[in-house]
């Protein structure tokens, strides 16, 4: 039997089954979308059309001492100011200080519509999804009965040219010696707002209250998540949190109906994650909260913290303080936020590869400013650490291409006693210094190598959107003209054909049509994946013959 060429099979068998199960594993079970999925999108920083949204009253938190309490009333209307930066398209609801749209101008919509941001948090007929926060208990300005009305100085802000800090103040007056002011204070380059309740008590008599923050969702689909077909991904959509025991947990919005989140610790933080992009509440690190989530009656999923209460002396000012991320999946820049937050960047079980891959990834965009070139970096340094196993490899391929005229003698010699055979194949590998197992040995190494490479360039948003040359715009989705597959695809045949053919018929045929099963199977990977099986392909096959030639020469001498 031919113990190489039956691995070989069975290696890239398991190379296509572990691509299958890991492309299933970035997809989950999302609820019914309750409205098409469609992104909202403005050409410049205005206000966007909000519809007119009811307020629930169990959107406002309780605290454990309080009495549940009636439905708020309709909304009359709604008013919002606008804040822009240069990576920041926002819409603050005065009613509430919410922020209920927020567009990326760095991020598209489309590759096609550079003019139109990607939009995370929006309120409209396609979807709800809100960043809010309030004051609640005994004297909190937000209860079950109404929310407050806050007034701003100005209807618009803008970070200017040359200013590297922005600061939006909201102001509410419950009575005549009690001022709440909610600050927004915005940073040039950061996808942070840095939120800031200042209570301002005049009064003879003690303030006391709590802060809560909160996501608030509805169940349509991810907008940027990509359909690439047959194959197309629905990635991950749903809550994070941390834990005192782990730094990063996930909750789908259905597990969150059966087993809602309640938790208290020490910091931590709370999120809303989907491809590529996240909101994201996080509390002051030394801070005491109580995370919890919730589907309210109208199907809307919840993910908030409240603080502990606290009391503001008469006479004093005091503060509740929080960070709200709204922005891209950028590691880097998460780790510096919270601990923990940068897992949100899920590379699977093989995270220990796909890191340091991605590390390299990055260092050498810095240098060649192209992240197709950065691909084909890394398919090289990753071909210099397997050289010496893949020359090995090579080398047992080359003898074996050899040694093929006596192995087929001597599959006639024993055709009818497969016992024989097999025990004098394994005479002639001792004889020749041949390991039948060497050839698979690569391919079966650099399988997690491949899949870790697989999920950097599916979840890192660095490479969305991210062109390389000519018909490639788009790394992160599959070859538009499906010229990357059929090179891959021809590479894979010559390959091939620097092999020996198998001597066994069946596997024969089954060789002769892993090229085409390949080829089909990669029309639909990013055009970064293939890029890199294909440049992977490009050099073996020059490795490869290199070897086989030399063989072959010194062969002829002796």
């Amino acid at each position: 039997m031919d113990i190489q060429r039956t691995l070989l099979i069975a290696a890239i068998a398991v190379l296509s089954f572990m691509l299958v199960t890991e492309w299933g594993n970035f997809r989950t079970q999302q609820p019914a979308a309750s409205a098409p999925a469609a992104s909202q999108t403005v050409s410049e920083p205005s206000v966007p059309t909000i519809e007119n949204r009811d307020f629930a009253a169990e959107d406002i938190p309780l605290l454990p001492s309080q009495e549940q309490e009636s439905e708020l009333p309709k909304a009359s209307g709604q008013q919002q100011i606008s804040v822009s930066t240069d990576v920041l398209n926002l819409s603050i609801d005065l009613r509430g200080g919410d922020v209920v749209y927020a567009a990326l101008p760095k991020h598209f919509a489309e590759i096609d519509t550079p003019d139109e941001p990607f939009v995370l948090l929006e309120q409209s007929s396609a979807r709800e999804y809100v960043a809010q926060s309030g004051l609640i208990g005994r004297d909190g300005t937000d209860t079950r009965e109404g929310r407050p009305e806050f007034s701003s100085q100005q209807n618009s802000y803008q970070l200017a040219d040359g200013q590297n800090e922005m600061t939006v103040t909201l102001a509410y007056a419950p009575s005549r010696d009690v001022t709440i002011y909610k600050h927004y204070r915005f940073r040039r380059g950061a996808y942070t707002a840095e939120l800031d309740y200042e209570i301002d008590n005049r009064s003879d008599q003690a303030w006391q209250g709590a802060l809560f923050t909160q996501l608030k969702r509805d169940n349509s689909e991810d907008p940027a998540s990509q359909n690439n077909g047959m194959m197309g991904m629905q990635p991950f959509l749903g809550v994070a949190y941390r834990t005192a025991e782990d730094p990063f947990e996930k909750l789908t919005f259905d597990k969150m109906r059966d087993k809602p989140l309640k938790l208290e610790m020490t910091g931590g933080w709370v999120a809303m994650i989907q491809h590529y992009f996240l909101s994201a509440w996080v509390p002051p690190a030394e801070s005491q909260n109580l995370f919890t989530t919730s589907v309210t009656r109208s199907g809307d999923n919840i993910a908030r913290y409240t603080s502990q209460a606290e009391t503001i002396a008469a006479g004093s000012t005091g503060h509740f303080k929080a960070t709200l991320y709204i922005g891209p999946k950028d590691q880097y820049a998460l780790e510096e936020i919270s601990p923990g937050l940068d897992l949100s960047v899920d590379y699977g079980w093989l995270w220990w590869i796909a890191q340091p891959l991605f590390w390299v990834l990055t260092q050498i965009h810095k240098l060649l400013g192209n992240w197709g070139l950065a691909i084909i970096g890394v398919t090289l340094l990753v071909k210099v650490l397997f050289f010496q196993l893949n020359a090995t490899a090579f080398r047992s391929m080359a003898n074996m291409r050899r040694v093929q005229p006596k192995l087929l003698a001597l599959r006639e010699q024993h055709a009818d006693d497969r016992q024989k055979q097999s025990m004098a194949m394994m005479e002639l590998y001792k004889k020749e210094k041949i390991n039948p197992l060497g050839g698979c040995l690569p391919i079966l190494v650099q399988m997690p190598v491949f899949i870790a490479l697989y999920w950097v360039l599916m979840e890192s948003v660095e490479l969305r959107h991210a062109p390389f040359f000519g018909w490639i715009q788009d790394l992160s989705a599959m070859d538009p003209y499906y010229i990357l597959p059929l090179i891959m695809g021809a590479s894979m045949f010559v390959q091939q054909k620097l092999n020996p053919p198998p001597p066994d018929p069946m596997q024969a045929k089954v060789m002769q049509w892993l090229p085409v099963i390949f080829t089909f199977f990669f029309l639909f990977f990013p055009a970064g994946l293939v890029l890199y099986w294909v440049v992977n392909n490009l050099l073996s096959i020059t490795q490869q013959y290199i070897i086989t030639r030399s063989i072959e020469k010194s062969q002829a001498k002796a």
